[in-house]
């Protein structure tokens, strides 16, 4: 997976293309992906202006019971 960008860049994104640009003019004006922009931009509308966590998924709360439903499921 690649590195995660500063919020700085996303910020600089997102308030070009506030100043009436488009999200591909900004995103060819600051050097990020065409898709980056448009997700940064529309994100940034809803209010979520910081960016998602990376890496693999926490565990489930089943992790801590897996041995019991596996030996229930081998007892069936």
């Amino acid at each position: 997976m690649a590195r995660a960008l500063g919020e700085d860049l996303r910020s600089r994104v997102v308030k070009a293309a506030g100043e009436g640009g488009s999200a591909r003019q900004a995103a060819a004006r600051f050097g990020v992906g065409i898709s980056s922009a448009i997700r940064w931009i529309g994100r940034a509308r809803m209010g979520e202006t910081t960016p998602r966590p990376q890496g693999r998924r926490r565990g489930s709360r089943l992790d801590a019971h897996a041995d019991f439903i596996i030996g229930t499921i081998e007892e069936r």
